[in-house]
């Protein structure tokens, strides 16, 4: 299953033939991200992001931002046992669910999604309807849709800025190994992250060029977000679940 799906289960277009009648309880809990350690970002909500998470580059052909939510493959470190979100930004990948934009295979059509085995998908009523007894779309969905399509803009955008990294030859593939105490050790593997030095040594007028596109000021929110890769290790110590 692609990045764009992850937890998302069973995939569905919206629509009024399948979906006249039914309503969604958003959640306020975050099961579902139980078990990622890392979700996609968009380049505008890196300066958020990096207050407390680390954001790296992770993907093959370019690679685009990510927040680590944790060191195991299948144990996200910001969710509390009861499912509340630890940590005060929530990444708008997480946010959007159940919902997605699903890109098809041909990467030109975008279509409006929702995964029915969400608990809180009903036919009861509970929470906001999909469509009125007009059988249009309700505000709460239209509002989601632009939602959604804002998040697709914001990623395209982000594509344009990791080209640009790529380009300039600043992304260098990292691995970093830790030891979780008890005699556990993991490795992690497989991300990118921009090397400060290149960054330092790029001419004056493409650093200017950075500056004024904002681009520059992405880079060092990356840069100082691996500050918090010790916080997210604390992280490891106070869950005290068993080792894989």
């Amino acid at each position: 299953m692609g990045t764009q799906f992850l937890f998302y289960q069973n995939v569905t277009p919206v629509s009024l033939q399948r979906h006249a009648g039914w309503s969604v309880e958003a959640p306020d809990r975050y099961h579902f991200a139980r078990g990622v350690s890392s979700v996609p970002l968009t380049a505008v909500e890196m300066p958020h992001a990096a207050l407390e998470y680390t954001i790296v580059f992770q993907g093959s052909g370019v690679p685009t931002p990510a927040v680590l939510l944790g060191v195991r493959e299948d144990h996200n470190l910001y969710l509390d046992e009861d499912g509340s979100w630890n940590a005060r930004y929530i990444p708008a990948f997480i946010r959007r669910y159940p919902f997605l934009l699903a890109l098809s295979q041909d990467q030109k059509t975008l279509t409006l999604c929702i995964d029915e085995s969400f608990s809180g998908c009903n036919q009861e009523g509970r929470g906001e309807a999909l469509f009125d007894e007009k059988t249009e779309r309700t505000p709460y969905l239209s509002g989601v849709f632009e939602f959604l399509q804002d998040y697709q803009r914001q990623f395209a955008r982000t594509e344009g800025y990791c080209q640009k990294l790529q380009k300039l030859g600043l992304l260098e593939a990292m691995k970093a190994q830790f030891n979780l105490g008890m005699g556990e050790e993991r490795t992690l593997s497989g991300f990118y992250a921009v090397k400060r030095e290149k960054l330092k040594s790029l001419p004056a007028e493409t650093l200017a060029e950075l500056v004024k596109s904002d681009e520059l000021e992405l880079t060092y929110a990356h840069l100082a977000s691996m500050n918090n890769l010790s916080a997210m290790l604390a992280r490891v110590a106070a869950a005290k679940t068993p080792s894989d």
